[in-house]
C-alpha cells in the first residue's frame, strides 16, 4: 500500500495499532496452547489466563461482570447470536421483535431470517436525521413482543440513538433489549452495566484492534439459547477453539482509545463537514450535525454518483466508501438514506469519510481540496447536471 494513501474508511476497518501487534505476539508464539482447565499443563494455563484477563479488562471498560461477557469472531456474530439466540429461547412467550428501518446488516439479516420462522419484525422509522422514532416505539410494543434492537449508533451517517431511554421503555415494557454498540464502544460513553440493556454487540476491528474478534454482552438472567454446536467454550454459548491472541488484541485496543484522540476525531470531522459544505455547492449533510459519532462525516453531493466520486479520489490516493450500489454488491442504493427519507440520487451520491488514530488535521485539508476538483469535474460531465 502506498505510504501517501490517506485513509478515510475507519469504519469499515482500522490498521492495526503497533502496541496491539505487540500484546498478542505471546499467544502466537510462545503461549499458543488453548485455554485450559487449572488442572492441565502450565501453557494451557497461562493461555487461560491470558484470555480472562482480556475478558475482566474489556468488562472493566463496559462496568459489566467479566460474566456477562463472551468472545465471538465480530460484530456479526455477536448480533446474530444476539437476536437468533433470544428469539429462540423465548419463542414460548412470543413471536414480535421490533428494530430500526436502518440497522446495520447483522440486525437487518437476522430478523429477516427470524420472519422466515415465523417471527413478525417491525420495523421502526426514523426521522431525516436518522433518529429512531420513541413514540412509534411505545405504540408498537406489544404484549407478545419479546425484543427490540436498537444500534448505539449508525454505521453510515453516524446517529446516535437516545438509547438510555430506548432501554427504559424496553425495561418498562418487561421487553428484551439488544444494542449494536460497534461504531460507539470506546468512542462515546455508555455505561451498559447501570442501563437497563440486556445484550450489547461490540467488535474490535473499528479501534484499531484484530479482525476476527468481538464480543456480546449478556447480561445475566437474560434467557439466550447456543447457536453453535461443539464445545463448551464461552459459558457454553459459544464453541470452538477461543481466539486468544485476538482476545487480548481486543483488550488492549479498548486501553489505548483516549478522550483526547475522540475529541481530536471530532475535530477532523466538523473540519470537514464545516469545509465541504461550505465550499461546495449543492451539499447535504446526512444525520444530524453534532449527535454523531465522533469519527463519521457522510455527505451527498448531488448530480454527481457516489462510486465515480470513490474511484477518482482513489486514483488520488484517498480511501473513503459510499453507499451506493455497485460498493455494496447489492441492486439497492443504501437503506440508511432511503430509511430517513432520502431519494436515490441523495443515497447514490453519498460518500462517507471515517476517520481514526492515524488521521491528521493535514489530511482533512487534503480531501477538501482534492474532493472539490472531483466533484466539479463530474458535474461538467454527469447527465445529471446542476440545477440553476
Amino acid at each position: 500500500m502506498s505510504e501517501n494513501l490517506v485513509y478515510l474508511d475507519n469504519a469499515a476497518s482500522t490498521r492495526v495499532d503497533d502496541r496491539v501487534i505487540e500484546a498478542m505476539k505471546p499467544y502466537l508464539v510462545d503461549t499458543y496452547a488453548v485455554a485450559t482447565s487449572d488442572f492441565a499443563y502450565s501453557l494451557g494455563i497461562d493461555a487461560k489466563e491470558g484470555l480472562e484477563q482480556a475478558r475482566e479488562d474489556i468488562a472493566k471498560q463496559m462496568n459489566i461482570s467479566p460474566q456477562e461477557f463472551i468472545f465471538t469472531s465480530g460484530g456479526t456474530e455477536s448480533s446474530n447470536l444476539a437476536l437468533k439466540g433470544v428469539a429462540e429461547a423465548q419463542k414460548e412467550n412470543g413471536n414480535h421483535i421490533i428494530i430500526s428501518k436502518i440497522e446495520d446488516f447483522p440486525v437487518l439479516k437476522s430478523a429477516e431470517a427470524l420472519e422466515k420462522k415465523g417471527f413478525e419484525v417491525t420495523k421502526l422509522d426514523v426521522d431525516d436525521k436518522g433518529s429512531v422514532d420513541i413514540e412509534q416505539l411505545k405504540n408498537e410494543v406489544r404484549d407478545d413482543t419479546i425484543l427490540t434492537s436498537i444500534q448505539h449508533a449508525n454505521q453510515e451517517i453516524g446517529t446516535v440513538q437516545d438509547i438510555e431511554t430506548i432501554s427504559e421503555i424496553c425495561q418498562d415494557e418487561n421487553v428484551i433489549f439488544h444494542t449494536d454498540a460497534t461504531h460507539t464502544f470506546t468512542r462515546i460513553p455508555l455505561n451498559f452495566g447501570n442501563l437497563p440493556i440486556d445484550l450489547a454487540t461490540i467488535s474490535s476491528h473499528t479501534i484499531h484492534g484484530p479482525k476476527g474478534i468481538g464480543g456480546l454482552y449478556i447480561k445475566e438472567g437474560t434467557p439466550i439459547q447456543k447457536r453453535m454446536d461443539g464445545g463448551f467454550q464461552e459459558n457454553n454459548l459459544r464453541a470452538g477453539v477461543e481466539n486468544i491472541p485476538g482476545a487480548v488484541g481486543f483488550a488492549k485496543a479498548t486501553e489505548l482509545v483516549t478522550q483526547d484522540e475522540n475529541e481530536r476525531l471530532k475535530d477532523m470531522r466538523d473540519a470537514l463537514i464545516e469545509s465541504v459544505l461550505s465550499d461546495i455547492s449543492a451539499t447535504t449533510l446526512n444525520g444530524p450535525r453534532q449527535d454523531r459519532t465522533p469519527q463519521n462525516a457522510n455527505i451527498t453531493f448531488h448530480y454527481v454518483e457516489g462510486e465515480s466520486i470513490t474511484l477518482h479520489l482513489d486514483m488520488r490516493g484517498f480511501a473513503v466508501s459510499t453507499g451506493s450500489a455497485c460498493f455494496s454488491k447489492s441492486l439497492e442504493a443504501s437503506h440508511v438514506i432511503l430509511g430517513m427519507g432520502g431519494d436515490h440520487e441523495r443515497a447514490h451520491g453519498s460518500v462517507r469519510f471515517s476517520f481514526g488514530r492515524f488521521n491528521g488535521m493535514e489530511d482533512v485539508e487534503k480531501i477538501v481540496e482534492s474532493i472539490s476538483e472531483v466533484v466539479e469535474d463530474l458535474r461538467e460531465i454527469s447527465p445529471l447536471g446542476e440545477e440553476e
